[in-house]
């Protein structure tokens, strides 16, 4: 009985022993995993820029523009060749902004259509518009456009027949630039003339449009068309260019060569107009970032 109770009492020491010496080694194992992970941490640390809190200068963008005529340009680019260190003469790329008059979108309208399947009706209020481009320049016709009577009435023969002629001449810019060979017009005054200006719709997005089966008034507003101005861009690459700078590095004039190649003289002089932008989107992204920076390393420490 002792023997039993002796032999037991070992295997049970052994086993205990056993286990001690597992545990042991799950320890050295994790004190090993900790510290790969610390080598790891520091090798983050030492390769981590050091921390600079952002400059507004880094955000904030300077541009250059000029202006030719009724043209605003507006510098891309001034680039320094091999040659402009002998010359001066610097690769200039600019963007030219060219205004041009057209028929623009001006808002739009809810309509109502009345009538039946091809003889249709579309007003705006009281306003029935009216077929435009055809060869009516009838008081009436006016008077239904939007013209109020005791205004239409006092417009010559040879006043209607202007008006007609820049109606057909608003069709025409509207047909080319918008692909629609139809349309319909209304007369609306200008607040800053005091006239009745001709304004367009497109029969085609009549017809599309739905109206409401009860009101008849469109679903959706329907794109009014204007006389108006817009501006067309095109760039302007490789041009050969002198700069005049102030004391502080800015550019305050360009005179840009007719074609230098050809002629090493003649061109014409600009003044500069120098506007700063902020982006301060971008800088407080780039504060937040530092913070965040910061907040990593003390964690780490």
């Amino acid at each position: 009985m002792g023997m039993s109770a002796s032999q037991a009492r070992f295997l049970s020491l052994t086993a205990r022993k056993t286990n001690v010496e597992y545990e042991g080694q799950q320890i050295n194992q994790q004190r090993t995993t900790l510290s790969n992970e610390s080598s790891n941490y520091y090798s983050q640390l030492t390769s981590m820029a050091v921390p600079v809190p952002p400059s507004t200068a880094d955000y904030t963008k300077v541009s250059y523009t000029f202006v030719d005529g009724t043209e605003k340009n507006t510098v891309t680019s001034l680039v320094a060749t091999k040659d402009t260190k002998t010359t001066g003469v610097y690769m200039l790329n600019y963007v030219q902004e060219i205004p041009a008059n057209n028929m623009i979108v001006n808002g739009t309208n809810i309509i109502t259509r009345t009538g039946t399947e091809g003889a249709f009706k579309y007003n705006i209020g009281t306003v029935e518009l009216q077929e435009a481009g055809d060869d009516d320049d009838s008081i009436e016709k006016f008077v239904k456009a939007g013209i109020p009577y005791d205004v239409a009435v006092q417009y010559s023969p040879e006043e209607r027949a202007n008006k007609l002629k820049v109606e057909k001449q608003y069709v025409a810019m509207a047909t080319e630039k918008y692909a629609n060979d139809q349309w319909k017009v209304r007369y609306v005054k200008n607040p800053a003339t005091g006239s009745y200006d001709a304004v367009l719709y497109s029969v085609k997005e009549l017809t599309n449009v739905d109206y409401n089966e009860k009101t008849g008034a469109s679903l959706s507003g329907i794109k009014q068309y204007a006389f108006g101005e817009t501006t067309e861009s095109r760039e302007i690459k490789n041009a050969a260019a002198k700069v005049e700078q102030d004391a502080t590095g800015r550019y305050t004039a360009l005179f840009i060569y007719d074609d230098y190649e050809k002629d090493k003289e003649s061109g014409t002089r600009y003044e500069l107009t120098t506007t700063t932008e902020s982006d301060d989107d971008a800088y407080n992204d780039a504060t937040l970032r530092l913070k965040l920076y910061r907040y990593k390393i003390k964690t780490l420490n």
